[in-house]
């Protein structure tokens, strides 16, 4: 399915449009079709010559109905826009082609419609020059007809063509559904409706309503009036819920995969269109949300936001300011950073400004650990940028330098202070380093040469002769890339490593001795727990080899080893669970 809205003025014939290209009316209320316009959001649908199935959300088109064409428009990768030829340009013509251009809609058709009634040529010119130095600049032009036909297959060829160059979208990425409708179904309780942009839906899946905070279950789904097991992106969906009241979903909240997103009423921002003066009341639009914000100007180009209501946002994320009492789109903005620093001292602003300059609206996992310095993994995945390394935490490489430089200062200050001490608490030096987890504490130290042992940190440890040192640092360096592919004996064997080379570097902790003749790094065995607890419990050792990424050499001595540290259990039929804390 492709999702297409509808944008233009206030009885253009977007509705008598729609209702041609699909033979189903999308004015769905009373009033609706009373007033002979657009007040909500319509919804119909159609089959094109070739196969493809296209979904039109018809959006209102009357000034008063703005916040209800964003809502609609704001998850919807293209567009209809619609323009009368007895009419011409009129003034939401202007305000739906500003939320377009603010949005960065790139891919579109425009419908001249009403060619019975007026030469369609001079609104066609002026359309095309309107939408010159906007986003759908460019697009293709359709004289039509909604109330002869005339043209309705130029344009049906056009929007053809039109789906065919939509990007393709992602359908294993987190579930993220803007709710734009909340009702209740005799019967089935709870329904919703909105346009999944990405991602896909299965009965039964668990979602988090926000901003209520409630989990609920997916009973049934909905799509093109059918009943689906799964709707994967880009769809029109309807998600009967179970868990939670219809009055709990509103337009504007949203439907999440719970654990991957981040919440935040606070994000910096590059303006699309930077304005010359700021309006004292501005509303934020995102997807189908709109809450009142408060800005603060970083500069020319950037600023920060902040939200009455925390937002599910991720870097790169597509957004407008509108001034309602101004009745027009203020500014497009692409989200930058959705865990900005606080602005607490004097040239913090203006600081903040120069570093927005040099960062842009894409998720870059990289980039946000060396600006970040310290991150969690899960953190960086939930703003949308895919972690650069292994491990719960990521550290800079800059950083883990400066805290190395730091932790040697630390513990010789403290062997002065006193030398009597067996060395230094690993959580005295978490709190010095004002690290947020004590395993870090140990990635440090390695980094430093410093030894960790029975929860303490010692600055000195034995040297090994310079021979096993540099083959142990192969052994290492082979191991940073993959954790678990421990080195074979004839590989150590080649290093120079025997059993006296091996048992000495992991009494000085340059190795872990998994069991004889298998080595891996230290903290491996913190690292395989990660990752085994991920998996479905029990767990098989095939799975638990798969997960790690080695051979059954390394997975069983592993796991063997886990199981006398009392951290995971062998089960009677054979299978693994990891041992709750």
């Amino acid at each position: 399915m492709h999702v297409i809205a509808t944008a233009g003025h206030v009885d253009h014939g977007k509705s008598t449009l729609v209702r041609r290209l699909t033979g189903t009316d999308p004015d769905r209320w009373e009033e609706e079709r009373r007033r002979g316009l657009t007040i909500d959001l319509g919804f119909a649908w159609t089959d094109l010559p070739d196969g493809c199935t296209v979904a039109f959300v018809d959006v209102p088109g009357h000034e008063r109905f703005v916040p209800n064409m964003l809502a609609g428009i704001g998850p919807v990768p293209a567009v209809l826009f619609v323009l009368a030829a007895d009419e011409g340009w009129m003034p939401q013509s202007d305000e739906h082609l500003d939320a377009l251009d603010a949005l960065g809609v790139r891919h579109g058709v425009l419908a001249v419609t009403r060619s019975d009634l007026a030469d369609p040529g001079p609104a066609t010119a002026q359309a095309v020059e309107r939408l010159a130095g906007t986003s759908l600049a460019g697009i293709p032009a359709v004289q039509v007809s909604g109330a002869t036909g005339a043209g309705v297959e130029d344009l049906v060829r056009a929007l053809d063509s039109l789906v065919h160059r939509l990007p393709a979208p992602d359908l294993d990425a987190d579930v993220r559904l803007w709710i734009d409708r909340s009702f209740t179904v005799r019967g089935a309780g709870t329904v919703v409706t909105g346009t999944l942009t990405a991602g896909t839906l299965h009965v039964g899946d668990q979602l988090l309503l926000h901003p209520a905070g409630t989990t609920c279950t997916v009973r049934g789904l909905q799509a093109l009036g059918t009943p689906r097991t799964q709707v994967g992106a880009v769809a029109r969906v309807a998600v009967n819920l179970r868990g939670v009241e219809s009055a709990r979903a509103r337009r504007g909240d949203a439907l999440l995969t719970p654990g991957r997103w981040l919440t935040t009423e606070v994000v910096d921002v590059r303006l699309r269109r930077p304005p010359t003066s700021w309006p004292e009341q501005l509303v934020l639009h995102l997807g189908a949300a709109s809450t009142p914000v408060r800005v603060r100007p970083l500069g020319a180009e950037h600023a920060r936001i902040t939200s009455r209501l925390p937002l599910p946002v991720r870097i790169g994320d597509r957004a407008l300011l509108r001034d309602p009492g101004g009745h027009r789109i203020h500014s497009g903005l692409d989200v930058l950073d959705v865990r900005p620093p606080p602005l607490t001292r004097r040239g913090a602003a203006r600081a903040r400004a120069a570093e927005l300059s040099g960062m842009d609206a894409v998720a870059d996992g990289a980039a946000e650990v060396r600006r970040r310095r310290v991150v969690r993994a899960d953190e960086l995945r939930a703003m949308g940028a895919t972690p650069p390394g292994p491990g719960p935490w990521l550290v800079s490489d800059d950083h883990r330098a400066e805290l190395a430089t730091r932790l040697a200062e630390l513990l010789e200050e403290h062997r002065r202070t006193d030398p009597l001490a067996d060395g230094m608490p690993v959580e005295a030096a978490r709190r010095a380093l004002d690290l947020p987890d004590a395993a870090l504490v140990a990635e440090v130290a390695d980094t430093a040469g410093i030894a960790v042992r029975g929860g303490r940190l010692r600055l000195h440890r034995p040297d090994l002769p310079e021979h096993v040192h540099r083959a142990v640092s192969a052994v290492r360096d082979a191991l940073r890339d993959r954790p678990f592919q421990a080195p074979t004996a004839e590989e150590l064997r080649d290093l120079g490593l025997g059993d006296r080379e091996l048992a000495a570097a992991a009494r000085t902790g340059h190795l872990l001795r998994v069991a004889p003749g298998l080595v891996l790094l230290p903290g491996a065995e913190q690292a395989a727990l990660d990752r085994l607890a991920t998996l479905p419990e029990p767990f098989t050792l095939s799975q638990a080899r798969r997960a790690l990424g080695t051979s059954r050499r390394v997975a069983v001595p592993l796991l063997e080893l886990l199981a006398r540290e009392g951290r995971t259990e062998r089960l009677a039929d054979g299978t693994h669970r990891v041992v709750p804390r």
